[in-house]
């Protein structure tokens, strides 16, 4: 495969979503609306207990490396949020210039501090640091790096960032790019992925988000219901709210539009959360971070086991940070290869079943795949006689359930395909 065509193939994962009717005003068409109404449609924020989070966290002292179409740094929710980056596209402009939107739109969901009337991002403590890469229309207009994601994601893994965040994703692997992914491990970074957007076409895995070294999110609904687009497989590890969150409408950053998001925000609200909890826990490891994550997520199935379209379930960082919840466990040991982050392999417990590791990819639950395609197909009262609970929003999702396999918004994890 040429790096031509890896390069025609890349695409960004924002707003390919089917239209549905979601019982609210933003159904159908994207509508655009001045910057001082765009808070009031966060509903996520309340879902997850962001305003009680900030009162111990806001994220602070932590900085995620956003790679993405570039980040505006001077929309006024931004100003001040966003350090020095890298631009790897070989093209005219620097990383501050985005050239579709898409990136800022990333950032302000991470760290935007809501100034101006602004989005309010769910970590608005953390810094972004940006790295631009190019999507396919850009990849037309100019010459570009053909290596520019593997070069963004290592100068992701060299930088002051803990966490990586890419709502960008490819039908093709490169070499370079896996080498990228797994150095950026061994530099200590959590790395989230977009598993993309067409679960109701053809629904092949992405890259990066299907590297085994990466986590790969999904899109749930304001109902914990998973999005008819969100792709679905092995490569999900986690789920995160990716329906009806506002956006910029385009480059000109004149006004935010609705109705159509994807695994994209969903990325970026799954990256804020893990600043939230490791800023709570500014001493552990990457690892220890996910493995609370995937811990306290929101499901119906065992623990441990793996949906197919929800990963472990639904982000809940409020379980660990209001409530203490979640099991860091070995620092070195990561939660989605079953491997020592230098590589080698974990010691099996006694009698214990095969690792994650050694089957390749995790254990997946028969029930917890039932549910979720039932819940999938519309079918509440199937799932709920299947093990699960009514599909409504526990607002807090602390003490409820509800979500693709009837689980409660409040966390969701995935783990490779953009």
């Amino acid at each position: 495969m040429t790096a031509g065509m890896i390069r025609l193939q890349k695409r960004a994962l924002s707003a390919v979503v089917v239209a549905a009717s979601w019982g609210v005003v933003f159904a159908g068409a994207a509508q655009p609306a001045a910057a001082a109404d765009v808070q009031s449609k966060q509903w996520y924020l309340s879902a997850l207990q962001a305003e009680e989070m900030w009162k111990v966290t806001t994220g602070e002292g932590i900085k995620v490396a956003v790679i993405d179409t570039g980040v505006n740094p001077n929309t006024p929710t931004l100003k001040g949020q966003v350090l020095k980056g890298f631009d790897a596209t070989g093209a005219a402009g620097d990383e501050n210039d985005d050239y579709d939107g898409h990136g800022t739109n990333m950032a302000e969901l991470i760290a935007g501090t809501g100034a101006g009337g602004g989005l309010k991002g769910l970590a608005p403590g953390a810094k972004i640091i940006p790295m631009r890469i190019t999507d396919t229309e850009f990849q037309n207009k100019h010459s570009v790096n053909a290596r520019d994601t593997e070069d963004a994601i290592r100068a992701a893994a060299d930088s002051d960032a803990k966490i990586i965040s890419m709502s960008f994703g490819s039908l093709y692997s490169t070499r370079g790019e896996r080498e990228a992914v797994k150095y950026a491990e061994s530099k200590g970074k959590l790395f989230f992925a977009a598993v993309g957007n067409d679960g109701a076409g053809s629904n092949k895995e992405e890259y990066p988000a299907a590297y085994p070294q990466v986590v790969g999110v999904a899109s749930a609904d304001r109902n914990g219901k998973v999005a008819e687009d969100s792709q679905n497989g092995n490569m999900v590890d986690i789920a995160a709210p990716g329906k009806e969150i506002p956006r910029w409408c385009d480059n000109s950053f004149q006004s935010y539009c609705y109705g159509s998001s994807g695994t994209s925000a969903a990325t970026a609200l799954a990256s804020a959360a893990a600043a939230l909890v490791w800023s709570a826990h500014p001493d552990w490891t990457a690892n220890q971070v996910l493995n609370v994550l995937f811990d306290t997520a929101s499901r119906t199935w065992k623990k441990g086991d793996r949906s197919a379209y929800l990963g472990h379930g639904l982000i809940r960082p409020a379980m660990n940070i209001l409530k203490g919840k979640g099991d860091p466990g070995d620092p070195d040991i990561s939660p989605l290869t079953e491997e020592r982050t230098g590589g080698s392999p974990a010691s099996p417990a006694p009698n214990s079943a095969p690792s994650a590791s050694e089957s390749q990819q995790p254990a997946q639950n028969e029930n917890a795949d039932k549910v979720d395609e039932t819940v999938a197909a519309g079918d509440t009262e199937a799932a709920a006689s299947d093990g699960g609970v009514p599909l409504s929003l526990i607002v807090g999702g602390i003490a409820g359930v509800a979500v693709l396999g009837a689980v409660v918004f409040a966390v969701v994890r995935r783990r490779g395909a953009a």
